[in-house]
């Protein structure tokens, strides 16, 4: 067969699998990314049927996916929205880093794989993943709790976080020396910042030379801007993916709606890509090897984003039931721990680690929606059966009320004698 007529027929193939494979997720409620990584898994490397002919074009596909996904998360905020949220809720922000990157790089480390590595599994096991969390808080009909600003608000810092950490990484994985490394990052975040600068201070203008009434234009416009700003960004080593999440910063009001709603099936299309095909290029024989340091981690980091969110939370001033909630909704990962681990196999750092990453990301983008639907009564009925088995010491103020209630008692039956 024709190579031309070879290539159409594979990537037709993996287009209309993408498509059932989705609709199959949509209909049982439950996010397609696990689905699509299983899928490159099995026409990849050491999979059912490798695919040959319509590798490069994936991998091109791929590196698109990442650009449209942090374009249209970037279109999510406006610039001052993320100020305003960094003054506000840093604290969460610095909580959900001290109690989430530790383990990653903790089990780096333990598996011997270096500090380049252990920077690269802190970032996998840091982020939660936007896409899941928004869809689950969607289908539980959580959108309107009081929690859900409190989860929103750690996620908008995390993206935020990842303007500078993608910069990091970039740098290390590039392996140059310490001086040459810390002028590439030094260029990087001073580029990264004079971008935001110029999106909080200029933003209307720049949506207003995009603006254009012709969705056509829209899209190209945005679509070009977006990948020009991505590929000199990647020249400048702070990496495409950063680029594109500044482009979504400096587009607001009726543009960025506009772009978000033209954007939005090609970045479904194109992130799809993305799964399968570092799923390609995870041989599935090297997964059982590192499942049982996946398995860990995964319970490890269940654990310490759920605490995250609980410390949020309180702080916020939400009940404990919220407190739950938030904490259980934060559990998945998945986007951009892929994005991460990606960086790292691309340089060639460790062969594990790719496995390892896709092993986490399965695990916990599917145990994250039942933790998003389960810690709370789980918690709150443990809680409960601890506190029947081991009462716990009143405080002064339950005290004190208690003692006015059983006055008050009191005072109503000598009444009721009397008469």
């Amino acid at each position: 067969m024709h190579s031309s007529a070879v290539f159409l027929t594979e990537f037709g193939a993996i287009i209309l699998g993408l498509g059932l494979l989705g609709r199959f997720a949509a209909r049982f409620r439950f996010s397609p990314i696990p689905l699509y990584l299983l899928a490159g898994l099995a026409f990849g490397e050491g999979g059912l049927l490798p695919l040959n002919t319509s590798e490069e074009f994936v991998a091109t596909g791929a590196e698109i996916g990442v650009i449209l996904l942090l374009l249209m998360l970037g279109l999510e905020y406006t610039a001052s929205d993320l100020v305003s949220n960094l003054k506000t809720q840093y604290p969460a922000g610095l909580v959900d880093m001290a109690f989430n990157a530790p383990p990653g790089a903790a089990m780096a480390l333990l598996l011997g794989w270096g500090p380049v590595a252990a920077v690269v599994l802190a970032g996998v096991t840091w982020v939660s993943s936007s896409g899941v969390i928004a869809k689950v808080l969607g289908d539980l009909g959580r959108l309107g709790n009081r929690e859900t600003p409190v989860i929103l608000s750690i996620l908008v810092l995390e993206d935020l976080s990842m303007a500078v950490y993608l910069p990091i990484i970039t740098a290390l994985l590039a392996g140059t020396g310490l001086a040459a490394g810390g002028f590439t990052l030094a260029i990087a975040l001073g580029v990264a910042g004079l971008v935001l600068l110029l999106a909080v201070r200029y933003g209307r203008h720049i949506s207003r030379f995009v603006s254009n009434e012709d969705p056509e234009k829209l899209l190209l416009v945005v679509l070009g801007l977006t990948l020009l700003v991505a590929g000199v960004a990647q020249q400048l080593q702070v990496s495409a993916a950063v680029g594109a999440f500044l482009v979504g910063i400096a587009l607001s009001g009726e543009v960025a709606e506009g772009a978000h709603n033209l954007l939005a099936p090609l970045r479904d299309l194109f992130a799809a890509v993305f799964f399968v095909f570092f799923g390609l290029h995870t041989d599935p024989s090297s997964i059982p090897p590192v499942l049982l340091p996946a398995l860990v981690l995964a319970a490890v980091t269940a654990l310490t984003k759920i605490a995250t969110g609980y410390w949020a939370a309180k702080r916020a001033g939400i009940s404990a039931k919220g407190r739950w909630r938030a904490g259980g909704t934060l559990v998945a990962r998945g986007e951009f721990s892929i994005v991460i681990a990606g960086l790292a196999v691309t340089a060639g750092i460790e062969p594990s680690l790719g496995p390892l990453a896709t092993a986490y990301v399965l695990i916990l983008v599917i145990l994250g929606p039942l933790t998003a639907r389960y810690t709370e009564p789980v918690a709150l009925g443990l809680t409960a059966r601890l506190g029947r088995s081991a009462p716990r010491e009143r405080t002064p103020a339950e005290v004190a009320e208690a003692r006015e209630e059983l006055r008050e008692a009191v005072a109503g039956q000598d009444t009721a004698g009397t008469r």
